[in-house]
């Protein structure tokens, strides 16, 4: 199981690597952010530790969602109960304030790593739409007998999600919770990036999709034209659109 340690201070860094390693762990170590993104889909990690002293932590957490949905556990000076909360309401699993206890600090990690052992997603069925050919064991995406195209877990996520609930409008509070595992308000940015990195994979002309479209204002659908649908969901009347849109407690509007 590989861990990114994100660190700014050697003496934490050494500590917090000897015992990562004690239970088995791979550590990578990085310091800058936006580096340890740039080759994400060859090298991920299935626990994201960020021990960084930033004056802005929230930004930190919307940039770690942007590529990833991996267990993030945040050590941090002080913050407060509401910083606290804005935290793990913005992509955080965990916060934990120094000093803190090596034994605990484990005993989460422990949990964590049980947790990722469960989650399999060669337990999922191959999802197939018309062209399009999604198999969850190698989170490779197929349209038609074109390129086969390895996909991000993110990515991974949006699609089944979407594909699961083809011709159903899915609001983007709906795709946060069910891509990024959270709720939280102002991710419209990340659905929007994430949508036009998935598109760039599987749609001939992302300006015109054939697959995902937008519902301007609501969220959106990925259009099955083989249950004799007429059109994109955007094209639709709005009454008939709001018959069809889920939000994100599972249930249509």
């Amino acid at each position: 199981m590989q861990t990114l340690l994100l660190w700014d201070e050697k003496l934490e860094k050494r500590l917090l690597t000897e015992a990562l390693q004690a239970l088995g762990l791979a550590v990578r170590h990085e310091t800058d952010l936006e580096h340890a993104f740039e080759d994400w889909g060859n090298r991920p990690a299935s626990l994201i530790l960020m021990a960084q002293r930033l004056s802005e932590p929230e930004q930190a957490v919307y940039t770690i969602r942007r590529h990833s949905v991996a267990p993030l556990i945040l050590l941090l000076n002080p913050v407060g109960e509401d910083r606290h909360f804005n935290l793990l309401d913005s992509g955080a699993d965990m916060v934990l304030e120094r000093p803190y206890s090596t034994r605990l600090f484990l005993g989460y990690v422990k949990v964590f790593m049980r947790r990722a052992e469960t989650v399999l997603s060669d337990s999922l069925p191959v999802v197939k739409e018309e062209k399009v050919r999604l198999d969850p064991s190698r989170h490779v995406v197929q349209v038609g007998d074109g390129t086969k195209h390895r996909l991000s877990q993110l990515e991974f996520r949006l699609l089944h999600t979407l594909m699961v609930h083809r011709n159903q409008v899915l609001s983007t509070d709906t795709i946060v919770e069910h891509v990024w595992g959270y709720t939280g308000e102002g991710h419209r940015d990340l659905v929007r990036g994430l949508v036009n990195r998935l598109r760039s994979k599987i749609e001939v002309n992302r300006r015109a999709p054939e697959y995902i479209h937008t519902v301007p204002g609501i969220g959106y659908s990925f259009q099955s034209q083989s249950d004799g649908d007429d059109g994109p969901p955007a094209k639709q009347t709005q009454g008939n659109l709001a018959s069809r849109t889920i939000n994100r407690q599972g249930l249509k509007d």
